[in-house]
């Protein structure tokens, strides 16, 4: 990788991203406020108790497999000894009758494993006739059983408060019988366009005027990450109608996220706004794309300005924001995967911002990853991003990167 100290004047004066996240994050605190639901509409939610087990996991003992239940009296058996099949346990349908020493049953997946019997062998290391078994394996006392309690103890601590429930979770309280869970109220997000060019899809465009995609892109990410969403629309790049805005979005919301407007353009009038109705606590970050994004506060609604080219809107959300609503949202660990892979493209970048390009990565035949250009960079081109899977990650002090050097990548699927 390339580095170089010559930044300007502009970007050395540029906020870096670690500090950025570092400023914002130190205006963060968890929302408050809890309700009950049911546990099928637990997922992406943030537990607000601890969740203890009432009864043992598995609550008894039980067989691992399909086979054959018998006692060895706790010794280990030789094989090729015989002994008589006297009955069956099911799933749901335990066998009920006492089991002598030197009998055995016919057991199935989850069926009660009787009291007296220590061991189930493999229905493939069975041979039967009729209503005797040949055992073809030397036997070990506790095969293929799952014991009572394994998995967890009655009153053992199973999910702790603060966790994001993920489908696993779910099926964890289900199966120690939790009908509903006690979390966190869900977080209101508002957000709205800007811009007197934007025109909602289905109306016929005039000359300048674009269709408004950050919406749908905002919409979709936010529906990832599970809080309750507001979409406000396109307001006119007048200082009126987004006061306006602003004051009708801090009333219902814990966030508001505008595109657009946050430049230094003469119709670019975001930052002014914010700063007569509330706080600007940030502004300009050493990030391409994204630079002019903006952080404040209305009152106790945090507010993030995200720039209006798609490509910046998908950067600065994921950088940025992303990791400030999970916090908002009570969720302490937010780690963004990031891995190595050998680049097979040439990249250019002039030292100054971290830049996060969009690539597309895969392994190759030797198991290796590696990873592409998508195309284009600029911060208007939405074919690259919808041909991309990951971010490759340029530091700031970087001049690019040559084919066959290994770069970072941050791959979508964790994030988006």
């Amino acid at each position: 990788m390339h580095k170089t100290d010559d930044f300007s004047l502009a970007q050395a004066n540029l906020i870096s991203v670690e500090e950025a996240l570092k400023r914002i994050e130190s205006n963060i605190e968890p929302i408050c406020g809890t309700e009950r639901i049911e546990l099928k509409k637990g997922l992406g939610r943030i537990l607000e108790e601890d969740i203890f087990s009432p009864v043992d996991i598995p609550r008894f003992r039980n067989s691992s497999m399909d086979g054959y239940a018998l006692d060895t009296g706790g010794e280990k058996l030789s094989k090729y000894f015989t002994l008589p099949v006297v009955g069956t346990s099911w799933a749901g349908h335990p066998y009920q009758r006492p089991l002598m020493k030197g009998q055995s049953i016919r057991i199935f997946t989850g069926a009660v494993v009787p009291k007296n019997t220590d061991t189930v062998i493999l229905q493939e290391n069975i041979e039967r006739t009729g209503d005797t078994i040949k055992v073809l394996q030397t036997v070990t006392p506790g095969l293929n059983i799952r014991e009572a309690g394994e998995d967890a103890h009655q009153g053992q601590l199973i999910l702790p408060k603060g966790k994001a429930l993920t489908p696993s979770d779910l099926a964890l309280m289900a199966s120690v019988g939790i009908y509903d869970v006690l979390v966190k109220r869900h977080l209101r997000v508002s957000f709205f366009s800007t811009g007197d060019e934007l025109r909602p899809i289905g109306e016929k465009l005039r000359d300048g005027e674009i269709y408004d995609s950050n919406r749908y892109l905002l919409q979709a990410m936010l529906e990832k990450i599970n809080v309750d969403i507001a979409d406000l629309g396109t307001i006119k790049d007048q200082r009126n109608a987004l006061a306006a805005a602003f004051k009708d979005a801090a009333s219902g919301s814990d966030v508001i996220i505008t595109t657009g407007g946050v430049s230094v353009g003469a119709a670019d009038h975001i930052r002014q706004v914010m700063e007569e109705s509330g706080q600007i606590h940030l502004w300009k970050i050493a990030i391409k794309p994204g630079k002019p994004l903006a952080y404040g506060k209305l009152s106790s609604c945090h507010f993030f300005g995200l720039p209006g080219n798609p490509a910046s809107v998908l950067v600065t959300f994921q950088v940025i924001v992303r990791p400030m609503i999970l916090r908002l949202q009570g969720i302490k660990e937010n780690i963004s995967l990031r891995i190595k892979a050998r680049c097979q493209s040439a990249l250019s970048k002039t030292p100054g911002r971290q830049e996060y390009q969009r690539g597309i990565f895969s392994r190759d035949d030797n198991g290796e990853f590696i990873v592409e250009s998508a195309g284009a960079q600029g911060s208007h081109i939405l074919s690259a991003m919808s041909r991309s899977n990951c971010f490759i990650v340029l530091p700031r002090r970087s001049s690019g990167a040559q084919a066959g050097e290994w770069v970072n990548i941050e791959p979508f699927e964790t994030m988006l």
